[in-house]
Formats: C-alpha cells, sequence, structure tokens
C-alpha cells in the first residue's frame, strides 16, 4: 500500500477496538480509534479521513447517528458498520443510511481485512476514472464522477451505491438491468441482504426520479429494473 489509508474507527470496547486497531495498522492502515460517537465525530471533522468503521451501539452517539452526520458532511467517503446484533432491520437500515458493508460480531480479522479491501477497490476505481460519464434523460442530467442529479435548478447528492445503480441504469436505458448483474457488480455478491439493500437504493432512486412524471423505474417481475425515459425524436 504505497499511501496509508486514514481509517476512522469508532468502537466502544476499548479491549476490541486495541485489537482492531493493531490489526488495521499491522495492515497499513493508519488507524484512529474513537471510544464513543461524539469523540469520532470531532476527530472526523478534523478532515482527510478515507473510510470508517463505525460500531452500533455506542454510549454518548450512537453508530447509525454518527453516520447520518457524517454523511452531512461527506456523502462520498465508505463506511462498515460493526453491529453485535442480527436483526433485519438493524442492517436495512444501516445501508439506508448509505453504508457500504456491515459485519456482524463476533468476526474474523481476515473478513474485515477483505471487506475493506473491496469496498476501498471499488471507490478507488471509481475515483480514477478518467471519462466523464454525464448522462442526460427527460429533464435530467446525472453527472456520474461528481455523483450529482440535477433537474431544473435543483440538485441532489448521491451517495457511491445510488450513483453505482444510476450509472447502470442509464447504460441500460429503456432495457431491463438484471438484478443478478447489478448485485454482483456493486455489491459483489447476490446474497438475500445485499438484494434487500438494493431494493432501499431502488426506493431512494424513484424519489430523486419522480421530480420528472415522464421518468419511469419499473420492476420487472422476476428479473430486475428498467429505467424508461422518453425517446427523443
Amino acid at each position: 500500500m504505497d499511501k496509508k489509508i486514514k481509517m476512522l474507527l469508532a468502537e466502544d470496547d476499548k479491549n476490541l477496538g486495541n485489537i482492531l486497531k493493531n490489526y488495521l495498522n499491522a495492515k497499513g492502515y493508519e488507524t484512529v480509534l474513537c471510544p464513543n460517537g461524539k469523540v469520532a465525530l470531532e476527530e472526523f471533522k478534523k478532515g482527510n479521513f478515507e473510510f470508517c468503521i463505525l460500531d452500533i451501539m455506542m454510549p454518548v452517539m450512537d453508530g447509525f447517528t454518527l453516520a447520518k452526520e457524517i454523511r452531512k458532511l461527506d456523502k462520498k467517503v465508505p463506511f462498515l458498520f460493526l453491529t453485535a446484533k442480527s436483526m433485519q432491520e438493524d442492517k436495512i437500515h444501516g445501508f439506508e443510511l448509505g453504508a457500504d458493508d456491515y459485519l456482524t460480531k463476533p468476526f474474523s480479522m481476515e473478513e474485515l481485512n477483505m471487506r475493506i479491501k473491496a469496498i476501498l477497490r471499488r471507490t478507488q476505481e471509481d475515483d480514477h476514472k478518467p471519462q466523464n460519464h454525464i448522462y442526460k434523460f427527460g429533464k435530467f442530467t446525472f453527472d456520474y464522477d461528481r455523483q450529482l442529479l440535477s433537474i431544473g435548478n435543483k440538485q441532489d447528492k448521491l451517495t457511491s451505491k445510488e450513483a453505482e445503480l444510476l450509472k447502470m441504469l442509464c447504460d441500460n436505458m429503456n432495457e431491463t438491468l438484471d438484478r443478478s448483474v447489478a448485485l454482483n457488480k456493486i455489491w459483489f455478491d447476490d446474497s438475500y441482504f445485499n438484494a434487500r439493500s438494493m431494493d432501499v437504493y431502488i426506493t431512494k432512486l424513484r424519489k430523486y426520479l419522480k421530480q420528472d412524471p415522464d421518468v419511469e423505474l419499473l420492476n420487472v417481475h422476476g428479473v430486475g429494473f428498467k429505467l424508461v425515459v422518453p425517446i427523443e425524436e
């Protein structure tokens, strides 16, 4: 790793936090350990973090609240949740907040490192793509590289997964995007939880696209999704 990735680690369990910090540092990351969400938010405001690992259950400020505050400051920084719970609702809520992944305790250090690498590989590839990806459909302009969806004077800043999913839909405009293809491209596998996560992102994209009634994002039963847009003559 040429340049050390600066990582924010928010974990209230002191022993686990120190183990994770030492492991991540040994793997070449520069890790800042915080004992609660409030301290983590103050550290994040100091800037230049490239990855966040957030425990959900923390005192003072929990991981979900911390994630919301981080997303207000930075729409793009990837983050991964750590949770002791196995509740589907918690995982879905995490994805709604823009999380890139989650791990349920207990987990192996190797799996954590593998997931971090997969997330960074995707986000760094996106950052270094030389092409301009600007899509115009209906009344919208979508700038994939800047993750901006514009209509009239209104701009929405998309999360990395929202932008990736909308790009795939735009690349297949007026054609069906296969669900499993999108899952394997963006989430790296088509597990049940990832499929539920993608449904959350589809719902979020529909809310943005409602601003132009001529544009529809349809479910194609049993197959996938279709971005239906007016065809210019």
